[in-house]
C-alpha cells in the first residue's frame, strides 16, 4: 500500500481540496479557513490512522514450530471417565536445572530401533518412546528392550490419524486405549505414563481418556522435523535452536529412513553433554 501523504502549506501546487490558509485576510474568510483546516486535519489523521492498521504487518504466534498450543483449561467432563493423571500437556522435565527430554516417535521399527538405542546407551542418554501400537505389537521384543534399558512409553495411538481432533470422542477413545492396550501386552504390562497425540492433536475429550487410563498428555518445544529428511546437519541446528524455548525435543525411530536422525543423535548427544545439559524425562 502507498503511503498516505499529507500535503504541507509550503508544496508547490497544493491539491485543489487542500485549505490555501493565508491567501485571504479577511476575518471571517480566515476563520472559515481555519475551521476547514481543522475539519480537514481531523480527517486526514483519521485517514492515515485507518492506513496504518492496514499496512501494519500481522501479528505472528510464536508458538514453537510444530509444538500443540496448550489447550484453555478445561474442566473435567463429567460423561467421561475421571483422570487419575493430569490432563494438562507436559513438556517440562522432572528434574530442576540445565536438561533435555528426547521423545522418539512412531516406532518400534525393527531397523532403526536398535541402532538408536545403540547410540543413546553409548551417550548414557534416556528418552521416551512414543510408539503406535502396531508397532509394538508387531516387534514386541524391541518394546521389551526400550523397557530394559530404562527408557520410558508412550502411547502414541492406533492410526497415527492426525485428524484425531476432528474426529468423534468415541473414535478418539477407541484411538488412545485400543494402542495403550497394545503397547501393554507387547511390554508385557510395562508402564506407560505418556499419551501423544498424533500430530499434537489433542483435544479437552483426548486428554481426559489418556488421563483417566493414567497417561499425561505429552507434547514437545523442539520440533527437529527429521521427519522431513532436511539432512542431519539441518537437524542438528534446528535442536540446539529451539532449545532455549524449552527441554522436550521431538524426533522419529519409525515412519520411514531414519538414517538421518541416526547420524544426528551421533552429533547432537555429546554436544549436549559437552554443554551442561542433563538427559531428563517430562513431568508426569
Amino acid at each position: 500500500m502507498r503511503e498516505h501523504h499529507e500535503p504541507k502549506p509550503s508544496d508547490p501546487t497544493p491539491p485543489s481540496w487542500y485549505p490555501r490558509v493565508g491567501v485571504t485576510s479577511h476575518p471571517a474568510r480566515r476563520r472559515t479557513a481555519v475551521l476547514r483546516t481543522a475539519v480537514l486535519g481531523a480527517a486526514a489523521l483519521t485517514l492515515l490512522g485507518a492506513a496504518g492498521v492496514l499496512m501494519k504487518a500481522p501479528e505472528r504466534l510464536t508458538q514453537p514450530t510444530g509444538s500443540p498450543a496448550a489447550p484453555a483449561a478445561t474442566a473435567p467432563d463429567p460423561t467421561l471417565p475421571a483422570p487419575v493423571a493430569d490432563m494438562s500437556i507436559s513438556r517440562q522435565s522432572e528434574d530442576p536445572g540445565k536438561t533435555v527430554n528426547l521423545t522418539i516417535d512412531d516406532g518400534p521399527d525393527p531397523q532403526w530401533t536398535p541402532r538408536v538405542l545403540d547410540v543413546l546407551a553409548r551417550n548414557d542418554a534416556k528418552a521416551v518412546f512414543c510408539m503406535l501400537g502396531p508397532n509394538a505389537q508387531a516387534h514386541p521384543d524391541l518394546a521389551r528392550q526400550v523397557v530394559a534399558a530404562g527408557h520410558r512409553l508412550c502411547d502414541h495411538s492406533v492410526s497415527h490419524d492426525t485428524a484425531m481432533d476432528h474426529k468423534d470422542v468415541a473414535y478418539q477413545e477407541k484411538e488412545i486405549v485400543d494402542g495403550l492396550t497394545m503397547v501393554q501386552d507387547a511390554t508385557g504390562g510395562a508402564p506407560v505414563p505418556y499419551y501423544r497425540a498424533p500430530g499434537g492433536a489433542f483435544t479437552p475429550e483426548s486428554r481426559q481418556i489418556a488421563a483417566a487410563h493414567g497417561m499425561r498428555p505429552l507434547g514437545w518445544n523442539v520440533d527437529t522435523r527429521d521427519f522431513e529428511r532436511p539432512g542431519a546437519d539441518r537437524i542438528v541446528e534446528t535442536a540446539k535452536a529451539q532449545l532455549r524455548i524449552g527441554p522436550t525435543v521431538l524426533l522419529h525411530d519409525g515412519g520411514g529412513n531414519r538414517a538421518q536422525t541416526l547420524a544426528a543423535l551421533e552429533q547432537l548427544l555429546p554436544w549436549l553433554k559437552d554443554n551442561g545439559y542433563a538427559f531428563s524425562f517430562p513431568q508426569q
